[in-house]
């Protein structure tokens, strides 16, 4: 196993790393520093855009449209100007913020919110359609980090950073959820935050503060940890021509009055895990259709 440092940029909070195998392209997003970065295979950064707002989570539509969760809902960025424009008139309830985000296998774009407090359960999952409309699948949530899917889309899985447990549900083939349960409970590991799923149906999860990537079996046991060369892990996601390289991204922890260290912020590659990643979906309809609706 190889662990390599990607360019030398430091996000304050590095998030939501996803690679888009369409275009052979690693996007990324610092939630504080309002900003996304994209990577092509070689790591050269080919675009960077700031945003009005902090940013959650970037990812492109069918129609290779950029799509990004702002802290208060659903946008299309506009490549071209900058600009932001809304795909939902949904707007996050008061007292909350969107914290993640991901698309789910059949399209849907998926949104998970917090408490802006990190005190009270009133975070939600939200799903965009493909009509455009945007329904609530569940609730209580006080820092809801990590959505992610099963290689065949029947699990959704999903952590509470601040109460310690990665959850798994019952993802039905209209997006509904059901029969929420424990899948692990990481008290004894750390906070859990940003997660992927492999190939094989194991579950890899960033441990923010630990410094380590811990990948869970689908019954929930630790199957392998992954050490790291700052404790400030935050998210990761397969990537590379064969989908066999994971991607860490990292934060500071300054931005919450903590104390960081040399590589905190930093983003990595590790190669060598001899595991492979599966490649993330497309938000399945035209945002343009929607963006017109709304404006």
């Amino acid at each position: 196993m190889q662990i390599n440092r990607v360019g030398t940029e430091r996000y304050t909070v590095g998030e939501g790393p996803l690679w888009d195998v369409d275009r052979g392209e690693l996007l990324l997003v610092d939630i504080v520093g309002q900003s996304i970065t994209i990577y092509d295979g070689a790591h050269r950064i080919v675009a960077n855009y700031k945003v009005p707002q902090p940013v959650v989570a970037a990812t492109r539509a069918v129609d290779g449209a950029l799509l990004v969760l702002l802290a208060d809902g659903y946008y299309r960025l506009d490549e071209q100007s900058g600009t932001c424009l809304p795909l939902s008139d949904f707007r996050v309830p008061a007292g909350g913020t969107l914290n993640d985000g991901k698309v789910d296998r059949a399209g849907r774009l998926i949104a998970v919110s917090a408490d802006r407090g990190m005190k009270d359960p009133l975070g939600g999952i939200y799903s965009l359609g493909y009509d455009g409309a945007v329904e609530q699948r569940d609730e209580g949530f006080i820092l809801s980090n990590g959505p992610c899917w099963s290689p065949d889309g029947k699990f959704f899985y999903l952590a509470d950073s601040i109460k310690r447990k990665i959850f798994c549900y019952d993802y039905g083939s209209d997006g509904r959820l059901s029969d929420k349960r424990v899948f692990a409970d990481t008290s004894d590991l750390g906070m859990p935050d940003g997660a992927t799923v492999d190939a094989e149906g194991y579950l890899w999860m960033a441990m923010c503060g630990e410094g380590t990537i811990v990948r869970f079996a689908p019954d929930g046991s630790v199957d392998r940890t992954l050490e790291l060369p700052t404790k400030w892990s935050a998210s990761v996601t397969f990537g590379g021509q064969g989908l066999d390289r994971l991607y860490v991204s990292t934060l500071d922890p300054a931005v919450v009055g903590g104390r960081g260290d040399a590589l905190c912020g930093a983003l990595f590659v590790i190669d060598g895990l001899g595991v492979r990643g599966l490649p993330e979906s497309r938000a399945a309809f035209s945002t343009l259709h929607h963006v017109s609706d709304i404006l």
